[in-house]
């Protein structure tokens, strides 16, 4: 009797998002991995959308994440300036949607006023403290990030030092650091 194998799946990734001073940041690796094997060194999991106005980042199966960009796009055409109604009806749909309930991904979005974490389990959360981190060296990350946020640095170093920790930690994320920002209107 043969033994049936589970397929290999794609691993990992790391996005910290940082407000901190006017700005919010959000960071991602680059590394796309197949269990053991590194496909991809420089994936860009972090992009501007809504012309601009949003900056997301996503952890988890690569097209599934797209589905989510492509959706969450089109929520904030239905909801302009509204971030937080635009992530609360893309959960409502990711989780009651029959093929969206099977997409393997989690995002981190941001505008100039929210930082929220979306599932698909219908969380719309807003991070304690203005930082998040997700995917499997997410943890890493925040951690490093909470650590650096009563420094002196900026929201932008506080990511890049702190997906740097993540990096030397989490296998399946790397040093190749794709950075997003926007001014935070809160600071203003």
């Amino acid at each position: 009797m043969s033994e049936r194998q589970e397929p290999q799946q794609w691993h990992g990734t790391t996005i910290l998002t940082v407000r901190k001073a006017g700005k919010v940041v959000i960071a991602g690796d680059g590394q796309v991995s197949l269990g053991p094997t590194v496909i991809k060194g420089s994936a860009r999991k972090v992009r501007p959308l809504a012309g601009g106005k949003v900056i997301a980042g996503f952890a988890g199966a690569t097209a599934d994440a797209f589905t989510l960009f492509e959706r969450l796009e089109a929520k904030l055409e239905q909801y302009p300036n509204q971030l937080m109604r635009a992530c609360v009806e893309l959960a409502k749909d990711w989780r009651t949607d029959r093929y969206l309930r099977r997409l393997e991904a989690m995002m981190l979005v941001a505008d100039s006023k929210h930082s929220l974490v979306l599932t698909g389990t219908g969380d719309v959360l807003e991070p304690e403290n203005g930082i998040m981190g997700i995917g499997s060296g997410g943890n890493y990350a925040l951690a490093a990030a909470r650590a650096l946020a009563d420094t002196d640095y900026d929201a932008e170093t506080i990511c890049r030092k702190s997906m740097a920790v993540a990096a030397e930690i989490c296998v399946y994320t790397n040093e190749n650091i794709t950075v997003e920002s926007l001014d935070d209107e809160s600071a203003a």
